[in-house]
């Protein structure tokens, strides 16, 4: 009889708090839930660890003496793709949707439970191995192309630089054009969670335009839907003809855009958090169509 494979080795995760306390109980749950853990109390000894044996996963605490998390994040990014979940104390909204913007894939905020920062990790890690079991076709719309298998996209052949939630973000939005996807949608299709915080949705998907847009300020490709989500556009839809329409008659943007892009930035981040309506023409169906609750936990 052919002797059977051998199991493959658990996940390691890479846990960096300099609290002890912490630090040990997160790395106790983990080992009952079966997963390795290396563990690190700050920066440089973070990068040793990762060095030494690449991680799955690592759980970074945000406050971290000397070189703080968020550089500690930079770097591990700069070395390759590994999901990342922020430990944070803090309270403030600024400093949580930073660790998303460089690139973090989740967060969890001090005090926690470490039951719920382990489901996270399954969470994650999931998502990101079965990213590659049915990666599908090639998708191919308004001039972006993704590869799940290869798990590569382009922009009019361009080589985009994703994390992995951006890529799977990207996947999913560009795999249905035209289409309203609510927050809530996108959070359980792409993140695979319940519940949690819509701001993660928000701050990736303003990362995702910085990199597909031609002026993230003004999205054409990534639209905001007003009470609803978002809607990528294949360049086939209303939305696009009008556009169309708008540059041929020497619009807005031909007799003054330096005018009209004043605070475009702002007014794009402001719909994003469902502050102020799109002004643009698909939005008096998403405002029809709003649903009260799209911003409710």
């Amino acid at each position: 009889m052919p002797n059977p494979r051998p199991a493959p080795p658990p996940p390691c995760v890479l846990v960096v708090d300099d609290d002890p306390t912490v630090s040990e109980v997160v790395a106790g749950y983990l080992d009952r839930a079966g997963y390795s853990v290396d563990r690190a109390a700050d920066g440089p000894a973070a990068l040793e660890c990762a060095a030494r044996r690449r991680p799955d996963l690592v759980v970074l605490d945000l406050m971290l003496p000397g070189m703080d998390g968020l550089e500690v994040c930079r770097i591990l990014r700069s070395r390759g793709p590994v999901p990342v979940i922020m430990l944070t104390a803090r309270g403030d909204e600024d400093d949580r949707i930073l660790g998303l913007e460089i690139g973090a894939d989740d967060y969890v905020t001090k005090p926690f439970s470490p039951r719920e920062l382990v489901l996270r990790v399954d969470s994650v890690l999931r998502r990101s191995r079965t990213a590659g079991d049915r990666p599908g076709p090639l998708l191919h719309a308004a001039g972006v192309t993704v590869d799940p298998a290869a798990r590569r996209a382009t922009k009019d052949g361009r080589e985009l630089a994703l994390t992995l939630r951006e890529f799977d973000l990207l996947a999913y939005l560009v795999g249905h054009p035209g289409q309203a996807c609510g927050r809530e949608q996108l959070m359980h299709e792409v993140w695979g969670w319940e519940f949690g915080d819509l701001s993660t949705v928000t701050v990736h998907v303003r990362r995702l335009r910085g990199k597909i847009e031609d002026d993230p300020a003004a999205p054409r490709l990534i639209r905001t839907v007003w009470g609803v989500g978002y809607r990528f556009e294949d360049g086939t839809g209303p939305v696009a003809a009008d556009q169309a329409a708008t540059t041929g008659r020497g619009g807005a943007t031909d007799r003054g855009g330096a005018t009209d892009r004043v605070g475009a930035t702002d007014r794009t981040a402001a719909m994003d958090r469902g502050e102020v309506p799109d002004s643009s023409p698909d939005s008096a169906e998403g405002q029809r169509g709003t649903d009260s609750g799209a911003g409710a936990r």
